[in-house]
């Protein structure tokens, strides 16, 4: 397994290891009946009798059809606590749009449901849960295109294509697709998330070691879908201070605004869609550089 830099992976991996070990143990266990039905009832050497006419038995049916049910029962119940403590069942966003709408209205399941499909506020994905809304410590929006992720940070309006966090900090990223769906994967944090078009998706976790750590695209986007990859840096709380210092941007937003649109009338028509998006930066350094 690689390494598990995140709460999130150590929890994963629990579970991972409960499946393995079932998954052994009714290997060894499936694989040992079929070697001894192979030795104790082979065909002996001079025996040209047919065998028993045995069409089945109803107890060892039953019991074989018993064990795997169970089993799955069991992880089925496991892997719901895993991922409602992940927040994956109770987004704190999810809880309060549907809280207010209990509370203002009684509702039966199917209007709630319809509730839940229009609602523009409601985020989806591996959030927090509501008791926990306060553990966030950073925030960070992402907008993923072809084939590239942009992150924008609310301190100091910074816009890179790394993301960089503190380590023993939660991280929340509030996520939109520019285009068609990408998906959001950081293996050594054993978390992945849908990134959708018109819908905000969110993904919290917290990592528990520095190092540096790949982001890929784990969903088919187009042509260049195996190059939309960017580096997660978890950083020691004074190097992620010093970094934030390094990349602030000082620059007022008028200042920034008037040399990209004096660059060519092509970027001025392009200026209210950048600047939608926070991309103002990203702009003006391809402008310098061609």
């Amino acid at each position: 397994m690689p390494i598990a830099a995140s709460d999130e992976a150590e929890v994963i991996d629990g579970i991972f290891d409960v499946m393995m070990t079932i998954g052994t143990g009714l290997f060894l266990l499936v694989q040992g009946i079929l070697l001894y039905c192979m030795v104790r009832f082979r065909r002996r050497q001079g025996d040209t009798t047919d065998g028993p006419p045995i069409e089945g038995n109803v107890p060892l049916e039953i019991l074989w059809t018993a064990i795997p049910a169970v089993v799955v029962f069991i992880l089925a119940i496991y892997s719901f606590e895993v991922y409602n403590t992940m927040g994956g069942l109770d987004p704190h966003a999810a809880h309060d749009v549907g809280l207010h709408a209990h509370h203002s209205a009684p509702m039966d399941q199917k209007n709630m449901l319809a509730l839940d499909l229009s609602s523009k506020d409601l985020a989806y994905g591996l959030g927090v849960p509501s008791e926990s809304e306060d553990q966030v410590d950073l925030k960070v929006k992402v907008n993923a295109m072809q084939y590239a992720w942009i992150f924008n940070y609310p301190q100091g309006g910074i816009v890179t294509g790394e993301l960089h966090v503190p380590v023993g900090k939660t991280v929340e990223l509030e996520m939109e697709a520019n285009d068609v769906i990408h998906a959001f994967w950081l293996p050594e944090f054993r978390i992945k998330q849908d990134v959708i078009p018109g819908r905000v998706t969110e993904l919290v976790f917290t990592p528990n070691k520095v190092g540096q750590y790949p982001i890929v695209c784990a969903e088919l986007c187009g042509a260049y879908h195996g190059g939309m990859k960017t580096v997660l840096y978890v950083q020691s709380p004074e190097d992620y201070q010093q970094w934030l210092k390094d990349n602030t941007v000082e620059k007022s937003e008028s200042t920034e605004t008037q040399k990209v649109a004096s660059a060519s009338p092509e970027t001025e028509f392009l200026l209210p869609h950048v600047k939608s998006l926070g991309l103002l930066p990203e702009l003006e350094q391809l402008h310098l550089e061609h």
